[in-house]
């Protein structure tokens, strides 16, 4: 097939794609959804990666040999006669040939809105800075707690589009804002945006640009959940209509039914709504204050979606929690030591080092940076830090914004900063991996960094 090429009307095919000529941006695990979904239903398409060797090739080549595959530099002339772009999330939309073919009429899709286009059973959408892995892993265990099927991914495990293919009873989606961008027709049944802070300045302008692309999340007429303790989130519902129903979450006392929050009975704290106490704090099995509001926002948006109170207790005092979340590895000589490589923006570590129960903190971060403003840290890292290890590309840029208000070292890898940690921690302490930063200078992704990290802290402390 060549990129020229027009769609017919083909069994299951949806009509978005009939009479069209598609070109699928990007591989990677959303794009080869992407090349499943459309193979599965008849369209015909081709492919394009900036990337010689893109993941997912191979797989392409092996499944769909006929498939045409463009590689390297774009080239205008593969993208000249598209009249549909399926663009990946790590694709910007501001690439040159992309909005060279929006102004030739082309439309731009992500997964998400050709799965916003063809599914028909509720959708609880989730974004934010920091959370989102949790409180969607949290939520879609609350909706198997009440008996129902969930399609829990999205920017979390499974591709959207790959959940559509078990047809579950609820879809729980975790959405980026790269996915968001390319999203007009999502009505989910209930959405909310945890947080925001700084994430991916790199590719945004601006703190208030990446904002607007986490608010399309609150597109159409469902449920809203608002985070009454983030000035920005709070500052979206400002623009939602009046006929829209929104829940509220926030770490202190909640004022009505609609609202979810903290109270403290006899030194305890509790989960609440309204006046009505859910549930202790000290039963959940995920700590930290971070963690406190992710149940909450679970608990909101599982109240939205008319899930019963009972099975999202029972979900709760279960969770786990997720693997490289202030993820706890071992203790020895009275020294903790935690896995947070999920802490990939500055948010992100901050509620880590707020969470993290010790005396003192020795704290491992850098990596790739994302253009993020490192000050932040600063007093946290002053009031709690022992010492600070520096690693990655953008280790002099944290060192900068930290001012030595803590002693700094630098270190060359993982392996070396676990040796130095555990020479320099003193009982009562925790050692914290979380970076702060995305993990590509020195890793496959942030899971491998997490497992690189517990290996090491495993064979120096065995």
């Amino acid at each position: 097939m060549l990129a020229e090429e027009l769609n017919q009307d083909t069994p299951g095919c949806p009509e978005i794609f009939t009479h069209k000529r598609v070109l699928v941006v990007g591989l990677g695990k959303t794009g080869m959804s992407c090349v499943h979904f459309l193979q599965r239903r008849g369209v015909k398409f081709a492919v394009a990666d900036s990337r010689l060797l893109p993941p997912g090739l191979k797989e392409l080549q092996e499944e769909y040999p006929d498939v045409p595959v463009f590689l390297g530099e774009f080239d205008p002339q593969v993208f000249a006669h598209i009249d549909v772009l399926v663009v990946s999330p790590g694709v910007s939309i501001q690439t040159p040939v992309i909005t060279a073919s929006v102004q030739r009429g082309a439309e731009i899709l992500g997964d998400i809105e050709i799965f916003a286009r063809c599914v028909d059973k509720p959708v609880i959408a989730i974004t934010g800075s920091n959370g989102k892995s949790t409180v969607t892993s949290l939520v879609g265990e609350m909706v198997r707690q009440a008996k129902y099927t969930a399609g829990v991914g999205a920017n979390l495990g499974i591709p959207a589009l790959e959940l559509i293919e078990s047809k579950p009873d609820v879809y729980v989606l975790e959405l980026s804002s790269f996915q968001l961008e390319t999203t007009y027709s999502l009505n989910a049944q209930a959405s909310t945006i945890l947080n925001i802070s700084e994430d991916h300045m790199d590719r945004y302008a601006s703190l208030a640009e990446y904002a607007q692309a986490k608010a399309i999340i609150f597109n159409g007429n469902g449920v809203v959940v608002i985070n009454e303790d983030d000035p920005i989130v709070k500052s979206f519902a400002k623009e939602l209509t009046d006929d829209r129903i929104v829940y509220r979450f926030k770490m202190a006392e909640p004022n009505n039914d609609h609202e979810f929050g903290v109270v403290k009975v006899a030194g305890e704290s509790w989960l609440a709504c309204g006046n009505s106490k859910l549930l202790r704090v000290s039963e959940m099995k995920i700590k930290g204050q971070h963690n406190v509001a992710n149940a909450l926002a679970a608990l909101a948006l599982g109240t939205a979606a008319h899930l019963p109170i009972a099975a999202m207790l029972t979900a709760l005092r279960a969770f786990p929690g997720l693997p490289h979340r202030s993820q706890w590895i071992t203790e020895q000589n009275g020294v903790a030591w935690y896995n947070d490589s999920k802490g990939t923006n500055v948010g992100a570590s901050l509620a880590a080092i707020a969470g993290i129960p010790a005396n003192k903190l020795l704290v491992i971060l850098g990596g790739l940076g994302k253009g993020q403003d490192f000050s932040p840290l600063r007093e946290p890292l002053a009031q709690r830090a022992r010492h600070v290890f520096l690693l990655g590309q953008d280790a002099q840029k944290i060192a900068a914004a930290l001012q030595d208000v803590v002693p700094i070292t630098y270190v060359k890898d993982l392996d070396e900063a676990v040796i130095k940690a555990k020479s320099l921690a003193q009982a009562g302490d925790a050692v914290l991996l979380s970076p702060a930063c995305a993990s590509f200078d020195m890793f496959s992704g942030y899971e491998q960094r997490g497992e690189v990290f517990i290996h090491r802290v495993q064979a120096h402390n065995s």
